[in-house]
């Protein structure tokens, strides 16, 4: 199984950017599809944006125009580029592998904290 670390969070303002990456412990070419999943505080863990191995993409409403998932199969890595951040945009963030566009397997990940301050 595919272990995920993923990197990137930190302490931002309102309307800055990061970008979170996400690195696999071997080849996520034959993965269908990569996902990102976020999970505030008191709230259930929800999917953000997940990418297929071909490149099609979807996105959680409250994230589009904001938010780019990209992977890049040769350095077996998924990103986040978030860019516009927002006060609610506050959770841990972890990757995980998608069997679709919405179903996920295998464990999480430690996650990385992102933290938007208004």
């Amino acid at each position: 199984q595919v272990q995920l670390v993923e990197s990137g969070g930190g302490l931002v303002q309102a309307g800055g950017s990061l970008r979170l990456s996400c690195a696999a412990s071997g080849s996520i070419s034959r993965i269908n599809a990569m996902g990102w999943y976020r999970q505030a505080p008191g709230k259930q863990r929800e999917l953000v944006a997940a990418i297929t191995s071909g490149g099609s993409t979807n996105y959680a409403d409250s994230v589009k125009g904001r938010f780019t998932i990209s992977r890049d199969n040769a350095k077996n890595t998924v990103y986040l580029q978030m860019n516009t951040l927002k006060p609610e945009d506050t959770a841990v963030y972890y990757c995980t592998p998608m069997a679709t566009m919405t179903i996920r397997f295998g464990s999480w990940g430690q996650g990385t904290q992102v933290t938007v301050s208004s």
